[in-house]
């Protein structure tokens, strides 16, 4: 609790001083910058999940030959 009230604090200094200091165009700037790298975060995260999905069904065609062939084999 104390941790999350101490980023709290952390987080409103940081966007006074950046109004402070640079004004709305800084802050919009800011804005910016986090939604371009949010949407390089999205772009990413899709990425990973197409290579896990053939990876994992890379995998199981795999193991499952692997079975049938052992099935094979004990008869």
């Amino acid at each position: 609790m104390i941790k999350f009230l101490l980023g709290v604090i952390v987080g409103i200094l940081i966007f006074l001083l950046l109004v402070w200091f640079g004004g709305g165009k800084t802050v919009k700037k800011f804005g910016e910058g986090l939604t371009d790298t949010g949407k390089k975060m999205e772009v990413l995260e899709e990425i990973i999940k197409k290579e896990k999905d053939e990876v994992g069904s890379g995998l199981k065609k795999k193991i499952f030959k692997e079975e049938k062939e052992a099935q094979k084999k004990s008869q």
